[in-house]
């Protein structure tokens, strides 16, 4: 599965109608196989997204979004701010760490960040 990759599609509207609900500008976004951006990628965009699809493949989709709209969730009430909370989320933690390393998702020693966070962290910790 590290070696599967989602469709792109490059130069979408879609994220501009999206920025309109978000408390973030959205550049890219991965919306389980299928990454939209609002203009070309970089190979550290595609990459960053990459790991993404690859952390909703790990949790068999449904688990990716609970853990990130509970960890969105969290920091919003921790922070009281959009920017912050985002940065809070454990998927975008993993993400932006090894967006450069174009060889994260093919090597064995990736982090099964998401999968094994949620599993050690009782939610009382989270909320404190």
């Amino acid at each position: 599965m590290r070696n599967w990759k989602p469709i792109y599609i490059e130069n979408s509207r879609i994220l501009v109608w999206l920025i309109y609900l978000a408390p973030i500008k959205i550049q890219a976004i991965t919306l389980g196989v299928i990454v939209i951006s609002r203009d070309e990628m970089s190979e550290v965009t595609k990459n960053h997204e990459t790991i993404h699809f690859q952390q909703y493949l790990e949790t068999l989709f449904l688990g990716f979004l609970i853990l990130y709209f509970w960890d969105w969730f969290v920091g919003l009430v921790k922070y009281r701010d959009g920017q912050k909370a985002y940065l809070s989320i454990r998927a975008e933690q993993e993400a932006y760490k090894h967006q450069e390393n174009l060889t994260y998702l093919s090597t064995d020693s990736k982090e099964v960040v998401l999968v094994a966070e949620a599993r050690s962290t009782p939610l009382f910790v989270l909320i404190n």
